[in-house]
Parts: C-alpha cells; structure tokens; sequence
C-alpha cells in the first residue's frame, strides 16, 4: 500500500465521508474513544488508587491539591 499517492488516500477518505457521513464518523470516533479510555482504567493497577490514611481508627481518602509546606 505504500505505493499508493497522498491524492488516493484523499479519494478514499472522500469516499468514506460520503458513504457514511460525518455524524455517523463522530460517533464512531467517540465510542473508540471511551473504549480505549475504560480499557486504561481497567488496566490500572491498585497502587495507583487513592491513597488511605488511617488516624485513630478513622480512615481518610483524599488527594493532595497543594503541595506547599511550611517550615517552622
């Protein structure tokens, strides 16, 4: 296929805009999108979840938004 121009790749995708429309496209496009993105978070290991923080028997979730520290 690398034998092919740059204008027959054009032609091509000209043809597939029409033969399936760019709405159509779209959310061809979004569905792979989320996909690939729900695929990622499947492959998340658990050392990467939110860190937990046991005080006094209570356990706290959070993430850190600001990490100034002051020195006293």
């Amino acid at each position: 296929m690398g034998s092919f121009s740059i204008w027959h790749w054009l032609i091509v995708l000209l043809v597939v805009v029409l033969i399936f429309g760019t709405k159509k496209l779209r959310n061809i496009g979004s569905d792979l999108g989320g996909a690939v993105k729900g695929f990622k978070e499947g492959m998340r290991s658990e050392d990467e979840a939110p860190k937990q923080i046991k005080e006094g028997g209570q356990t706290i979730e959070g993430e850190v938004k600001d990490k100034k520290t002051t020195n006293v």
